[in-house]
């Protein structure tokens, strides 16, 4: 189990930095944040971002992940 939280943590981390950068990747990561759904609300310098969809799909495929490598029997 350590094991599989040491490398979600790295893919974490190198996601995030991916992001921040924004390196381009471009079709694997040019949908995040632009679903239907996903709300963005700006009023002069604040920006509201809200990524309903983009979170409820990537719960339900790390769900499924996590449901098909479970060590249950």
């Amino acid at each position: 189990m350590s094991r599989f939280i040491f490398w979600f943590v790295v893919f974490v981390f190198i996601s995030g930095i991916s992001l921040h950068y924004k390196f381009d990747i471009p079709y694997f990561l040019s949908w995040i944040g632009k679903l239907p759904g996903d709300m963005i609300i700006r009023k002069g310098k604040t920006i509201f971002y809200a990524p309903i969809t983009t979170a409820a799909l990537s719960s339900l495929a790390w769900s499924i992940f996590l449901g098909a490598f479970s060590r249950k029997k």
